[in-house]
């Protein structure tokens, strides 16, 4: 037996919060970039910091608040750290969000 649907948001106060802090998370342009960047693949910060032309430290810190709300994991290779989304929904949010007039 599957578990009943979710409430939906206005009708459930902690899953509007969850949903809040994810869109709080995303709602700084280079973190929404990044997001962006992880929908097209996986990419280290070198790499992601180039193609946006940030500074790599800044980089890693936008990453970090992405991966401390589970939006993004990071995986070692060949000494470096390698980004994926974790959470694929991010994709359609971000396909709704590019699609916005404002």
């Amino acid at each position: 037996m599957s578990a009943p649907p979710p409430l939906p948001v206005y009708a459930d106060p902690e899953r509007a919060e969850r949903v809040a802090a994810v869109l709080k998370a995303v709602a700084h342009p280079l973190r929404l970039r990044l997001v962006a960047l992880l929908c097209q693949g996986d990419e280290t910060v070198g790499a992601l910091a180039e193609r946006l032309g940030a500074d790599p430290e800044i980089v890693s810190q936008q990453l970090r608040v992405l991966r401390d709300h589970g939006l993004v994991a990071a995986a070692r290779e060949a000494g470096f750290a390698r980004y994926r989304l974790a959470e694929e929904n991010l994709r359609g949010l971000l396909h709704c969000m590019e699609r916005c007039r404002r």
